[in-house]
């Protein structure tokens, strides 16, 4: 069997947590921002997990 290659897109997005569960950035935060309230823009800083319904799609693309 060859080796898996990983999704190098999806290398640079995604990071494993110690756990197994991968942790995701938040979409909406790269450009129009003066019309989104400082409040929105806190909250997409911060990281999230992806969600259960795209995991083992994400899994798959980030076999190592």
């Amino acid at each position: 069997m060859p080796k898996l290659k990983t999704h190098r897109g999806a290398a640079k997005r995604f990071k494993k947590t110690a756990t197994g569960k991968i942790k995701r950035h938040k979409a909406y935060k790269s450009h129009l921002l003066t019309s989104k309230s400082s409040k929105r823009t806190m909250k997409l800083r911060k990281s999230a997990l992806v969600e259960k319904a795209n995991l083992n799609a994400v899994n798959k693309m980030l076999p190592y």
